[in-house]
């Protein structure tokens, strides 16, 4: 790859971490991918319900490509009488790796407020049970960076039931190529279809097929890619994350081809064409089966369009908490992007 385009892709995933987008409040990354997209030469769409699509070009055989801005989050549910916040988590935020994590809190009305997920009664030097399991049901909650005092004191400030909380990224590259920062799941990914929109636009190639790529809003509550797909898709292929851990291949420097997850197994000429490709052309590759994984298209499926379908990824460490993936890993999948097309 390039150095430009490495660069630019390194960008995109540093201003879409940038923007806070829980699922359910994604209005600003949609306004963000429009103007970049635009700004890039192409003519987005957006959906309804929530969604970013463009045409990238091309004819016949349409493959369509999916990549998610939707991220984990949660959303207001009380207001204790000291003016605390509960919340209900949106997708599979977890408790255990959210304490003393940052977080805004974006009101309807009233602006947005900093604040600190923590436990009641925080300090160790005066809480014996300080050491207890998290849940966010029963003893963490948001501390406002306000001078509050009661649930009186938060609504006056605009905050109420059903406001967004959105958790800090904290996103970083450290010295040897390693991108540390929440919600890699999945604006990696998207920076990866930004950056071969990018591309195709400054090289002057048209692909060997139409191909269209969609920025999906609704993923990590299961229902993003269930709209949307335009005539002329005969492939959809999610552009997520790859999981690494024990018992799988994919490493934070690979890029992922799923055989088959939660939602059974992905189309199997489909991904051998992916695992073809990716061995021709000297890719860093694994296949893997993810268990406890589901995708946008696997949706797409479900909601009855007549396609066949696969997954790939980066490689992603910790998924769902302060994950890490690598620049080789973005660089891979951006290579099969890119030959798997022609």
């Amino acid at each position: 790859m390039k150095e430009v385009y490495k660069s630019y892709m390194l960008e995109q995933l540093e201003k879409l971490l940038s923007i806070d987008s829980p699922t359910g409040y994604t209005a600003d990354v949609q306004k963000y991918l429009c103007e970049e997209i635009t700004r890039l030469g192409y003519t987005p769409e957006c959906l309804h319900k929530g969604g970013v699509r463009a045409d990238l070009g091309g004819e016949g055989n349409g493959l369509m490509m999916f990549a998610h801005c939707d991220t984990l989050g949660a959303i207001v549910s009380s207001i204790k009488p000291n003016g605390r916040l509960v919340v209900s988590r949106i997708g599979g935020l977890n408790p255990n790796n959210v304490e003393t994590e940052l977080v805004k809190v974006h009101t309807r009305f009233g602006g947005s407020y900093e604040g600190t997920f923590q436990v009641p009664n925080a300090s160790s030097h005066v809480n014996a049970d300080i050491n207890k399991a998290r849940s966010f049901e029963s003893n963490l909650e948001v501390v406002l960076d306000e001078f509050v005092n009661s649930a009186e004191d938060v609504k006056a400030l605009g905050i109420d039931r059903g406001d967004f909380v959105a958790v800090n990224p904290a996103f970083t590259v450290t010295s040897k190529g390693f991108i540390k920062s929440r919600f890699l799941d999945d604006k990696a990914s998207a920076a990866v279809l930004l950056t071969y929109a990018k591309y195709l636009k400054d090289e002057g190639i048209t692909p060997s097929r139409k191909v269209v790529i969609m920025f999906s809003m609704y993923e990590e509550v299961g229902h993003g890619a269930a709209c949307g797909v335009p005539e002329g898709i005969n492939d959809v292929l999610a552009v997520d994350m790859g999981c690494v851990g024990d018992g799988l291949g994919c490493k934070e420097e690979m890029v992922s081809i799923c055989a088959k997850d939660s939602g059974g197994p992905y189309n199997y000429d489909m991904t051998t064409d992916l695992i073809k490709v990716a061995k021709e052309n000297n890719i860093n590759y694994a296949v893997d089966i993810y268990n406890f994984y589901g995708s946008d298209v696997e949706v797409t499926l479900k909601a009855g369009y007549d396609v066949r379908h696969a997954l790939i990824g980066p490689g992603v460490y910790a998924s769902h908490g302060y994950e890490r993936t690598h620049v080789d890993g973005l660089v891979a999948t951006f290579d099969l992007i890119k030959n798997y097309i022609g």
